[in-house]
């Protein structure tokens, strides 16, 4: 744990992530299912979310930039849901860069982003306590998927949830809701959620956005593999996978995955993952909602909708939930 009192605002580090072997069981119970999976969440490695910021400022990769300027629109109507006096905490907080107009113009009591990746967390968020001295900055490294504890020096304050970039869609609808009840649970009853939501559309745009010309989006889900080796002692070749990304209808989700280009074996300690030519591992769905069907989803979760703003094009959304 780490301390800077320098500033007026304190900066203190937390430090609850699972350990490494939690990871590792994890991992392999997904890679031995049929079909092998890897959860999304094991993307974001140091390099990993370095990649994925510059997914943000593609030209084809309109939620950032859409979400970011309903943000700026509405920043004030947002702003009261947060209040001068309560703690905003940022699930997968990543570069905190959608959440700095917010503090701009709410200036809560205190900033609590919580991310998965260590390094770039720490980083992240001291860059970020320089352009914001004036507030208590509480970083945590944490599974958001799992129960965690929030930092002591919040406990009593009011609780604002921040969990903006359409991430809800990661999960199954029906793992989005129990992600919903934790949170609800670990904010309170009655605390408010910022949500980021991509809406449904036409099916090019979709599929352009996980598939962009420059590479970046492949480059990023290949990575993938790099932090597999590092965490399960293996050693897992990107040469042998090429990213592959579509738009199922059906499930109303772009669904992610690397396809092995050749016949071939992973060693992970005692055991051998094997792979066929054109066997998918599945990285990630990112599901999309209708303002309707995210509601349903957030009742599920034990939260009411309150308010809702989106774009002229109606590719985004942003809502306000209260916790019941």
């Amino acid at each position: 744990m780490n301390t800077n009192a320098a500033a007026s605002g304190e900066f203190e580090y937390f430090d609850c992530q699972p350990a490494r072997e939690d990871a590792r069981a994890e991992l392999l119970r997904a890679l031995r299912a049929t079909p092998k999976s890897v959860p999304a969440k094991y993307f974001y490695d140091q390099r990993g979310s370095e990649l994925f910021e510059v997914i943000t400022r593609l030209p084809e990769y309109y939620l950032t930039r859409t979400e970011m300027g309903l943000f700026e629109r509405h920043a004030t109507e947002i702003a009261e849901v947060v209040g001068r006096d309560c703690a905003l905490v940022e699930y997968g907080s990543g570069s905190s860069a959608k959440v700095r107009r917010l503090l701009e113009t709410a200036r809560p009591t205190a900033y609590v982003p919580v991310d998965i990746s260590r390094e770039h967390l720490e980083q992240t968020a001291r860059e970020l306590h320089l352009d914001f001295p004036w507030l208590n900055v509480y970083p945590t490294c944490a599974d958001i998927t799992t129960e965690f504890e929030l930092p002591a020096p919040v406990q009593e304050l009011d609780k604002v949830g921040f969990f903006p970039g359409s991430s809800i869609g990661n999960f199954d609808p029906e793992i989005a809701a129990a992600f919903l009840k934790n949170v609800a649970a670990t904010l309170g009853r009655g605390s408010h959620l910022i949500l980021g939501v991509d809406r449904k559309k036409d099916a090019s745009i979709l599929e352009a956005a996980y598939n962009d010309t420059a590479g970046v989006t492949a480059a990023f889900n290949l990575n993938l593999l790099n932090n597999l080796s590092s965490l399960l002692q293996a050693e897992f070749a990107p040469e042998n996978f090429d990213h592959y990304a579509h738009y199922d209808a059906a499930k109303g989700c772009i669904a992610m995955f690397l396809e092995a280009t050749v016949e071939h074996e992973v060693v992970v300690g005692d055991e051998r993952i094997h792979f066929d030519a054109g066997e998918r591992l599945h990285t990630e769905n990112s599901y999309k909602y209708d303002p309707d069907e995210l509601e349903e989803v957030a009742r599920a979760g034990s939260y009411e909708p309150v308010d809702m703003w989106t774009d002229a094009q109606q590719l985004f959304s942003v809502f306000v939930l209260r916790a019941q």
